[in-house]
């Protein structure tokens, strides 16, 4: 099967479209023909080799989700069938032809491809951090970084949770956040005084999801309690926040969100599809953090 893969670390230049054996389901694992795989901020992180923990054996092909089609079903796997279309996080590099799965759901008819592939991170990673936040009805939730995939899907059911959303972007992306109920203020100097202005009463819990200006959002919450990073565990440490870095297998709960998105009751943003051959030009832009979207790569049809 043809895959996305490297040898080395490095820079894109070190990505390849290459013929590798394919996966085949062991016990407890599903295959998918995959469809759609997106592209994340982690690939290109292990790619240049700063996340050594995570790193599988080389040769590495990248990719955490993935939407397509049943082909093959492992021993002892119920409720799923060969010619089911779903949606979930993948065991092996889902910038493949072929991938092996665990944690998958149905995906809803009419769900478009490009959208499915771009659902599993971003709301698994939402729906875990509002839960270690408790944010709840009455809450003032300061999202640090609101207009990236995973800041607008929190931003949209923080605000089903009857909580006020003030969310940090830049300037073009403000009416983007206001259609989805949230209070926008610029990012960079002045940030605290621009939060206040817009939350006076104050913030009861913060969700980092860009990395930037820690030491200013845990001023803004007045205490280490109820803030949450997904992005940066050094400044986490040092300022006693929490870091938030993975979940338990969350399929069983995808399902119910997908469906929400098919329902036009939660929006994904895709900021661009390209084909499998081009994932190195997918990765650079995703590297740029200003993609206004989920980068997504369309594998077959």
């Amino acid at each position: 099967m043809k895959a996305i893969t490297y040898t080395t670390f490095g820079g894109p230049e070190v990505l390849g479209l290459n013929e590798v054996e394919e996966p085949h389901a062991g016990p407890g694992e599903i295959r998918l023909k995959v469809v759609a795989a997106a592209v994340n901020p982690l690939d290109h992180k292990i790619r240049n080799g700063w996340m050594p923990p995570m790193t599988p054996p080389f040769p590495v092909t990248p990719g955490l989700e993935a939407a397509g089609v049943v082909d093959e079903v492992g021993e002892g796997v119920t409720g799923v069938s060969v010619g089911d279309e779903v949606l979930g996080f993948t065991t092996t590099g889902a910038c493949a032809e072929h991938a092996l799965a665990t944690d998958c759901a149905p995906k809803p008819a009419g769900l478009d491809w490009d959208v499915a592939a771009a659902l599993p991170v971003a709301v698994e990673t939402a729906v875990r951090v509002l839960g270690l936040l408790e944010v709840a009805e009455g809450d003032t939730l300061l999202l640090n970084g609101a207009a990236g995939v995973v800041g607008t899907v929190a931003a949209q059911l923080a605000v089903a949770r009857g909580a006020t959303v003030v969310g940090t972007a830049s300037a073009g992306n403000h009416d983007y956040l206001r259609s989805l109920g949230a209070t926008p203020v610029a990012y960079g100097d002045g940030l605290a005084d621009r939060v206040r202005a817009a939350a006076p009463q104050g913030v009861d819990a913060v969700f980092d999801a860009a990395g930037e200006d820690l030491d200013v959002l845990v001023d803004l919450r007045g205490a280490t309690d109820r803030v949450v990073t997904i992005v940066d565990p050094g400044d986490a440490a040092r300022l006693g926040v929490q870091f938030s870095g993975g979940g338990a297998p969350f399929g069983s709960r995808l399902r119910e969100y997908a469906q929400l998105v098919a329902d036009g009751k939660l929006a994904v943003r895709i900021a661009r599809s390209f084909l499998l051959a081009d994932a190195a030009e997918a990765q650079e832009l995703v590297a740029t953090g200003h993609a206004a979207g989920k980068v997504v790569l369309r594998v077959s049809e």
